[in-house]
């Protein structure tokens, strides 16, 4: 069973794989801001997913300085994307339940006093 870190970095993984699906030219700082996380931790987990091989670098070729990067998906990050989404909606779900099961033993209590 995942841990609570486990999750967190998970959750970081799939929220960074979504983002760079719909947006491969962000940049590590608009990646980071987009995430929540420090621009070393974006990094971190943009080098992670590069050795894994889910995200591979190429040029942007728009951009004016050359520098730049955009970060696509493979189609094995595309296979993870999607396994990540789905354990992610399944721990949501559950959080879900559980909160609204707390929400209305609120309710309840509060009915009683």
């Amino acid at each position: 069973m995942p841990g609570q870190r486990d999750k967190i970095q998970e959750d970081v993984r799939f929220r960074v794989l979504r983002l760079l699906e719909e947006n491969p030219e962000l940049s590590q700082r608009e990646l980071a801001e987009a995430v929540g996380v420090s621009t070393g931790s974006a990094n971190y987990v943009l080098k992670a997913l590069v050795e894994k091989g889910f995200v591979k670098l190429g040029n942007f070729k728009a951009a004016e300085d050359k520098r730049r990067y955009a970060y696509l998906l493979t189609p094995k990050g595309v296979a993870e994307k999607a396994a990540i989404t789905q354990r992610f909606l399944s721990r949501k779900m559950v959080e879900f339940e559980a909160l609204k099961a707390e929400i209305e033993a609120l309710r309840s209590e509060d009915k009683e006093k």
